[in-house]
């Protein structure tokens, strides 16, 4: 008995032994892999482990017997092939795009930014009083598809008479991508830019939607001297910080959203597979950039998966709403550039301060606030305090930041306010907060 816990002491030492060493070589590879941004998918960090760990079995094992030379080479062996798969390629490295989607024909058109990216085009009733001003519309992300829930909402302005007009940002959904480096917030206002001259064939103008990251592009449209001219009127809806100094500031959000509340979304997870899970993880992080060698932009959009989303699409719906969240996109038409859209995040932090422009701006404008919002009070109030031509302010009783939702009527009652304002007609809901009231707004929490 004695001499089998002796043997079961050594080898549980031995053991304990091995996966330290291993663990001890994976760290390793981790710090290589951050010095030097994944270069060459990985490979540079694993071959500098593979030789650290060679080294290092080589030197203990000099003295030893012939048999007993290759134990200090299990921990490296292991090592190696844990590491290995963070280093191979689980998905196509060449982009796949979303099959066609049924229901509005999808065309292509080249800006003359150089962008070329994925138009719809929603046309209006017959039956409706239509429209006079085309209506584009911005999608959130900010690289990543118009979601089938999106697109309900643009066919239902449609049918209010609306010319509605919709494109995937540069790098998202069916649009081409662009280099990493190309990818910046001044980049996405110069296309809009190019949009609205293609849509206006000259000094044509459109009234713009812009929902979340896309209202952050409005906003710092609505700056831009090159771009202004082309706005008829301007609806911000629940955006995101404007600049660095917005980003930066501190504050509260609104109402308790569902987060945390519902299950975890079902369906596949790139954060499943080792490659992604570190490479998305050190990205996030901000320990990798978003144009690390370890995975190409197209192989990362292939991967990520609506599920890797994690809590935030129930972060964008009220707590009253936990138990019924919809669907908001089909699994084939999902697409989101995580590296892309932290390199726009990143260049919007970076960013001076908007606000001296912002007080020239003279298209009429509106601002859309969700009770139940996820995004930082703040970063709505520092457009109304800072934009003179916001004319009103429409507070979403019932919704979170996803306003309309398909839940309970939110669609039309969002539709209605939208409509209300781009014909200037009265406002379905108070005006609320306005800009005299933004200090008790936010000290009331709201």
């Amino acid at each position: 008995m004695a001499a089998f816990a002796v043997r079961l002491a050594r080898f549980t030492g031995r053991l304990l032994l091995t996966l330290t060493a291993t663990a001890a070589l994976t760290v390793v590879f981790l710090l290589v892999l951050v010095l030097t941004d994944g270069e060459a998918w990985g490979l540079a960090a694993w071959l500098t482990t593979l030789g650290t760990g060679c080294a290092a079995a080589l030197w203990r094992s000099r003295r030893r017997t012939r048999v007993a030379r290759m134990v200090p080479f299990v921990p490296v062996a292991l090592a190696a092939a844990l590491t290995a798969t963070v280093c191979v390629p689980t998905v196509p490295t060449t982009r796949q795009y979303p099959p066609a989607l049924p229901f509005v024909a999808t065309q292509h058109w080249s800006l003359s930014t150089g962008s070329t990216v994925a138009v719809y085009h929603y046309p209006p009733a017959p039956s409706a009083v239509r429209h006079p001003i085309p209506l584009v519309y911005l999608h959130g992300g900010p690289v990543r598809g118009i979601s089938v829930l999106d697109h309900g909402f643009l066919r239902l302005l449609a049918r209010r008479g609306h010319d509605v007009y919709a494109y995937e940002q540069a790098g998202g959904g069916r649009s081409d991508l662009l280099p990493m480096e190309q990818y910046t917030i001044s980049r996405s206002v110069r296309d809009l830019g190019a949009f609205l001259q293609r849509l206006g064939r000259g000094e044509g103008q459109a009234d713009v939607l812009g929902f979340s990251a896309g209202g952050v592009v409005l906003t710092r449209a609505l700056a831009d001297p090159a771009v202004a001219p082309r706005l008829h009127r301007a609806v911000i809806a629940e955006p995101g910080p404007m600049d660095g100094p917005t980003a930066r500031i501190s504050g509260h959000r609104g109402r308790p959203s569902a987060r945390g509340l519902t299950p975890a979304a079902a369906g596949p997870r790139s954060t499943h597979t080792p490659r992604y899970a570190v490479a998305f993880g050190l990205m996030r992080l901000g320990l990798l950039t978003p144009g690390t060698g370890l995975i190409g932009q197209a192989e990362g959009v292939n991967a990520f998966k609506a599920a890797d989303l994690g809590s935030d699409t129930a972060s964008a719906y009220c707590a009253r709403d936990a138990h019924r969240i919809p669907s908001e996109d089909s699994a084939r038409n999902f697409t989101f550039s995580a590296a892309a859209s932290l390199r726009v995040q990143q260049t919007v932090r970076d960013s001076p301060s908007l606000a001296p422009q912002l007080r020239r701006s003279k298209t009429p404008a509106m601002l859309m606030i969700a009770e139940c919002s996820s995004q930082l009070r703040q970063w709505a109030t520092a457009v109304l305090a800072g934009d003179p031509a916001v004319r009103r302010t429409q507070y979403m009783p019932g919704v979170g930041h996803h306003m309309w939702n398909g839940l309970a009527g939110n669609d039309d009652r969002a539709a209605a306010v939208v409509t209300a304002f781009l014909r200037d007609e009265p406002a379905p809901l108070p005006d609320y907060p306005t800009r005299e009231g933004i200090a008790a707004f936010l000290r009331d929490r709201r």
